[in-house]
């Protein structure tokens, strides 16, 4: 969040895009076709978006996000049914549009942060990393599934399996086994019988 230069249009822009990505995890598509219309601020805070088979649905926006959005809308100044976040040429970004904004600031920011090179940054992975930071604040999995617009709570199933925390926590609430710790050594009599099968 911190590589675009936010001495420039293009840099404020698309530091926006990005805190809107990852903070709302919508979809690159619905990202790309909004309007500025399609933001509403103040109490409540969201905005509006057209998902997979032209579903909309309206996702809440964090403090940060609102904020951003507040001063972009402010500079953009744009009609309401022109895009929120225009490409160099006044018209939609493209996904490709998208993935290279995100490219150009993952390796300015690698610069600093050396294991981003080894990172794919993507639409995609902001979306599931908006998931995870849900999941991992205790936002039940059916509220992720409407936040997120997927079909079925079970598509959310996948972020359950990928956290090592709450694996951790559901772990330390079992009780241990009673048994002694140790390797199991069979006594000759079972060995015997193992061997004449």
């Amino acid at each position: 969040m911190e590589a675009p230069d936010q001495n420039t249009w293009a840099g404020r822009r698309d530091r926006t895009l990005m805190l809107v990505l990852v903070q709302t995890g919508i979809r690159v598509s619905e990202l790309t076709n909004l309007c500025c219309k399609d933001i509403v601020l103040g109490n409540g805070a969201h905005l509006r978006c057209t998902g997979k088979g032209r579903k909309e649905r309206c996702v809440p926006l964090r403090n940060e996000a609102e904020a951003a959005l507040k001063v972009w809308l402010g500079e953009h100044d744009a009609d309401q049914s022109e895009p929120l976040f225009p490409n160099a040429r006044n018209g939609r970004f493209s996904r490709d549009g998208v993935q290279y904004i995100l490219s150009k600031h993952a390796a300015t920011a690698s610069q600093r942060y050396p294991s981003l090179k080894k990172k794919r940054i993507s639409p995609h992975v902001l979306r599931h990393s908006t998931a995870m930071d849900l999941l991992q604040h205790g936002v039940d999995r059916t509220v992720i599934a409407l936040w997120l617009g997927h079909e079925s709570i079970d598509t959310t199933q996948v972020y359950l399996h990928a956290d090592l925390k709450l694996k951790e926590k559901a772990l330390a609430k079992t009780n241990p086994l009673k048994g002694r710790i140790g390797r199991y050594r069979p006594d000759d009599q079972l060995l015997d019988f193992l061997k004449n099968l």
